[in-house]
C-alpha cells in the first residue's frame, strides 16, 4: 500500500508547485514590504468596484446600524462578587469597555453599569491598537484577573494583571510580553505558565510547550519546570487546566500535551510530577464535581465499553491512585442523531447543552447513588442553544437562544429547578415576518443523508431563479446550527436572496462521528457533501448556478477554493474569507502544522497524495471557466497566513482571472479588528454578491 501511495503521490506532483519552488513564497513574510505593497495594491485595485458600487454605502450604513446598535443583548456572565460582567462595544466604544453591573439591576431592563476596563481609552493613552483577548480571573471572587490584549487583532497577546476593585493594572504584578501563552491561576500568588521561555520553546506551529510554575515578584527565569512536550508536538501547545471546586479550591492540576490537532495525552501533576492518565488520545477533559472528572470521548474506548460521543466521569481520588488504569462510568450516551455541544457545571449540576437532528436542547444531571439522572430544561424548542455561563454560587445558567428568523434571546435558567426566564430579546433588524425554514437533506456520493437549512421568502417560486448564497464550514467538530443575523437578514434576505446553511461532514451536527468521517484521507467527503447540497438546491428548483454563491471562512475557506478548482460550473459567485489554499505547504506556514490532525501530513505519501487532488493552490488552472471570486484576508492574521489569500490571488491574476482582494493591515482571524472594520467587511461582501447573483 505503501508504495502505490507513493507512485500516486508522484503522479499528482509532476508539474505542481511545491514549497521549495514555490514562485510566490515571498508572500508568506506576513508584514514584509513586497508583501504588503502587493497587498494594498490589490486593496487599491479592488475596493473602489465595490465602493463605488451605489448600493455599497446603504449597505454599510445599515451593517454599521446593526454592528453597533445600543439595543444588543449584553454577552454576560457571572462575576464572582455575584454581579453580572460583560465586553460591550458600540459606536462610542468602537474598540469596547468591559464592565460590570448587579444580577437585580440587569434584569429591570436599564442597569447601572460600571466600567471596569476601558479599551479605547487605554489604546489612546499607549498609542497603540489594542484588541480585548478577553480576561482569566482567579475564582472564587474573582478580583484578580489576567487581561490579555492583542496588538491589531493576533491571537498572540500581551498579558496584564489587573484589580477588578481597583479598575488598574496591579503595579509589579504579573505581566506577559506578547506571546501564544497558556495560563491558569494556582493561587493568588501562582500561575501554571505555558510560554515561549525562550524564542527556541515553540513547536513546529509556533505554540510553547514547556510548562512551569511561576510565583509572584520572580523573573521568567525563575520559574519551576514542571513538564514538556516537543518541538514537534502538534495541536495549540500544551494547555495547563485547573479543576477546582464550587468554592474555588484546587482540587487538581491536569495537564494536556497535544500530539495533533485532536489527538492529545494528559497527565495529573502530583505535587512536581506529571503522572501520565489512561485517557484515549482523543478525549476531551470538560470539568469537574462533587469528586468526579468529566471527560468527553471523541473515538471509541472498545477496552472500557465506551463509544465515541459519550460523556463519562471517574472517581478523582481512583484517578489519583492508578491513573494508569482508569475506570470510566458513563454519564451521557448521544443518539445517532444528537451531539454534545457544551459542557458546564454548576454549584450542585451538570449541565450539557445537545443537538438533535441540529436542534438544541439543555440537559441538567444530577449524581445520586453512584448514577446520574437528568432533566431538560425548559427553553424555547426547534432552536440553538448555547451555555453563556455557569454560576459557582448556586445553580444558575445564563443561556442563549438563536434561531434564523427570531432575534436571539437571553434567559436565566436555574439547572435544579428547570426553570427559566428571558431576561432579554434582541429586537428585530430585519423584518422575519416574511420568510420562512425548511430543513432537507441531500444524498452524498457515498449515499450518505446531509441536512441542510433553507431561509427563504414565504411563496418562494421554486423557478430556479432565486439568487442564492450556500454558507458551511465542515471541519474541527465545528457545528453549524441555526443563528440569528441582522445583517444576513438586513443585507441579503430582504434584498430578495435565498440564505442556505449546509451540515456537511467533518463538523459536530451529529457528534465525532460527522467530524472524524472527514479526516486526512477521507476529506473527499466533505466536499462530496457539500457539492450534493449545491446540486439538490439546483435539482429542487431553488436556484440555479447563475443564481447560486458561495461563502466561507477559514477551513470554510478552503472548502470555497475546492469548490472553484472542482466545480466551478456549479457557482457564479464566491466569497473566500481567510482561507487556507496551499494544502501542500500549510504545515510550514504560520500555524498550519497544529492542523495535521485533521487534513493530514504533506510529508505522509498517502496523505499528500490527497492532498493534491484538493488542494485549491495547487489545482488552479488557466482556462477554467471560474466565475469572479471574492477573496478576504487579513494582515494581522497569526492563525491562518494571510499568505494563503496572496498566493491564490497571485496564481489568478498569472493565468489572467478577473478576482476582487481585501486585505485588512489589522484584524486577526475575524478579518475585523474593531465594529467598524466588520460592518465595512459585510458591505463589501454583499455588494460583491448583489452584484453576482442579482444584477
Amino acid at each position: 500500500m505503501r508504495l502505490v501511495a507513493t507512485l500516486l503521490a508522484g503522479v499528482f506532483l509532476m508539474g505542481a508547485t511545491a514549497p521549495d519552488d514555490d514562485p510566490y513564497a515571498w508572500m508568506e513574510e506576513i508584514e514584509g514590504a513586497r508583501a504588503l505593497d502587493w497587498a494594498k495594491a490589490e486593496n487599491a485595485r479592488s475596493l473602489p468596484q465595490l465602493q463605488n458600487d451605489p448600493r455599497y454605502a446603504g449597505l454599510y450604513a445599515d451593517a454599521l446600524k446593526i454592528a453597533t446598535a445600543k439595543d444588543r443583548i449584553p454577552n454576560v456572565d457571572f462575576g464572582g462578587d455575584g454581579a453580572l460582567r460583560d465586553y460591550w462595544q458600540d459606536a462610542e466604544h468602537v474598540r469596547g469597555i468591559w464592565r460590570t453591573a448587579s444580577l437585580d439591576s440587569y434584569r429591570t431592563g436599564a442597569p447601572e453599569w460600571r466600567t471596569i476596563l476601558d479599551i479605547d481609552a487605554l489604546s489612546k493613552a499607549e498609542n497603540a491598537n489594542w484588541v480585548w483577548k478577553g480576561a482569566d480571573c482567579l475564582r472564587p471572587d474573582e478580583r484578580y484577573c489576567l487581561v490579555s490584549l492583542s496588538n491589531g487583532g493576533k491571537d498572540a497577546v500581551e498579558v496584564r494583571e489587573f484589580d477588578t476593585a481597583t479598575g488598574k493594572f496591579v503595579e509589579g504584578g504579573f505581566k506577559l510580553s506578547e506571546g501564544k501563552h497558556r495560563f491558569d491561576w494556582i493561587d493568588k500568588d501562582t500561575l501554571f505558565l505555558v510560554t515561549d521561555w525562550t524564542k527556541a520553546d515553540v513547536t513546529t506551529s509556533g505554540y510553547p510547550f514547556i510548562a512551569k510554575i511561576l510565583k509572584r515578584g520572580q523573573p521568567l527565569s525563575a520559574a519551576k519546570q514542571v513538564f514538556s512536550g516537543t518541538r514537534e508536538d502538534g495541536g495549540y501547545g500544551v494547555q495547563p487546566i485547573v479543576l477546582r471546586d464550587a468554592a474555588g479550591k484546587v482540587q487538581a492540576v491536569v495537564i494536556q500535551r497535544p500530539l495533533d490537532t485532536f489527538n492529545a495525552e494528559y497527565y495529573l501533576l502530583a505535587g512536581d510530577r506529571p503522572l501520565r492518565l489512561d485517557l484515549p488520545k482523543k478525549s476531551s477533559i470538560q470539568g469537574y464535581l462533587d469528586g468526579r472528572l468529566i471527560v468527553s470521548l471523541e473515538e471509541d474506548w472498545a477496552a472500557r465499553g465506551m463509544k465515541e460521543g459519550d460523556l463519562v466521569d471517574f472517581d478523582l481520588a481512583a484517578v489519583r491512585a492508578k491513573p494508569d488504569a482508569l475506570a470510566p462510568s458513563l454519564v451521557l450516551r448521544p443518539t445517532e442523531t444528537q451531539s454534545v455541544e457544551q459542557v458546564a457545571t454548576t454549584k450542585t449540576r451538570l449541565v450539557v447543552s445537545l443537538l438533535d437532528n441540529v436542534k438544541g436542547q439543555v440537559l441538567s444531571f444530577q449524581r445520586k447513588g453512584g448514577t446520574w439522572t437528568s432533566a431538560r430544561l425548559d427553553l424555547p424548542k426547534d432552536s440553538t442553544i448555547g451555555i453563556a455561563s455557569a454560576s459557582d454560587a448556586d445553580d444558575r445558567l445564563i443561556v442563549n437562544v438563536a434561531s434564523f428568523l427570531t432575534p436571539n434571546s437571553q434567559w436565566l435558567a436555574d439547572a435544579s429547578s428547570g426553570k427559566s426566564d428571558q431576561l432579554r430579546t434582541l429586537p428585530d433588524r430585519f423584518d422575519a415576518s416574511k420568510f420562512a425554514v425548511e430543513q432537507h437533506w441531500a444524498v452524498s456520493k457515498d449515499g450518505t443523508k446531509v441536512p441542510y437549512f433553507v431561509v427563504h421568502a414565504k411563496g418562494m417560486k421554486l423557478d430556479g431563479t432565486n439568487p442564492t448564497l450556500l454558507n458551511a464550514y465542515g471541519g474541527f467538530l465545528v457545528s453549524q446550527s441555526p443563528a440569528y443575523s441582522g445583517a444576513i437578514g438586513k443585507l441579503w434576505l430582504e434584498k430578495g436572496g435565498v440564505f442556505v446553511v449546509a451540515n456537511i461532514r467533518g463538523g459536530g451536527e451529529f457528534g465525532p462521528r460527522w467530524h472524524n468521517a472527514g479526516l486526512k484521507l477521507n476529506r473527499m467527503r466533505v466536499y462530496d457533501d457539500f457539492f450534493a447540497v449545491s446540486e439538490d438546491l439546483i435539482a429542487r428548483k431553488i436556484t440555479n448556478p447563475k443564481k447560486l454563491g458561495i461563502m466561507g471562512g477559514s477551513n470554510g475557506g478552503l472548502l470555497m477554493g475546492v469548490a472553484l478548482t472542482k466545480h466551478p460550473e456549479l457557482y457564479n459567485a464566491i466569497v473566500i474569507q481567510v482561507p487556507l489554499f496551499d494544502m501542500i505547504g500549510y504545515d510550514h506556514i504560520g500555524a498550519g502544522a497544529s492542523w495535521i490532525g485533521e487534513y493530514g501530513d504533506p510529508k505522509v505519501p498517502e496523505e499528500r497524495a490527497m492532498l493534491m487532488t484538493y488542494s485549491p493552490y495547487q489545482n488552479l488552472k488557466p482556462g477554467q471557466p471560474y466565475p469572479r471570486v471574492f477573496i478576504e484576508t487579513s494582515t494581522k492574521d497569526d492563525r491562518v497566513h494571510p499568505a494563503h489569500a496572496r498566493k491564490a490571488a497571485a496564481r489568478m491574476k498569472e493565468y489572467g482571472y478577473d478576482f476582487l482582494y481585501y486585505e485588512n493591515i489589522d484584524g486577526g482571524h475575524a478579518a475585523a479588528a474593531n465594529l467598524n472594520e466588520r460592518a465595512m467587511r459585510q458591505a463589501l461582501e454583499y455588494t460583491y454578491l448583489q452584484q453576482r447573483l442579482m444584477d
